[in-house]
């Protein structure tokens, strides 16, 4: 599994969360945390692509301005 972290542009309310928040559901994806400016999201990536994503979020209006790969301890650790 995969965690990105987007850092979004224009998300000002809970309606932008939720908007977010819809877009990443519509992909699949279950492991997610959504807030005013940015998202975190957890995913396997044969299923969905970062670009995937991060088009989806920009399909809602919104602009992606970074995109940061988190390490995963875990992943280490096998």
């Amino acid at each position: 599994m995969t965690t990105v972290l987007f850092t979004i542009e224009g998300m000002t309310c809970h309606h932008c969360v939720m908007a977010v928040t819809n877009a990443i559901k519509s992909l699949g994806i279950n492991n997610y945390s959504v807030e005013i400016g940015s998202a975190s999201v957890t995913f396997d990536e044969n299923e969905v692509d970062i670009e995937g994503i991060k088009a989806a979020i920009e399909e809602e209006g919104y602009k992606v301005v970074s995109v940061e790969k988190q390490s995963n301890d875990m992943d280490e650790l096998l």
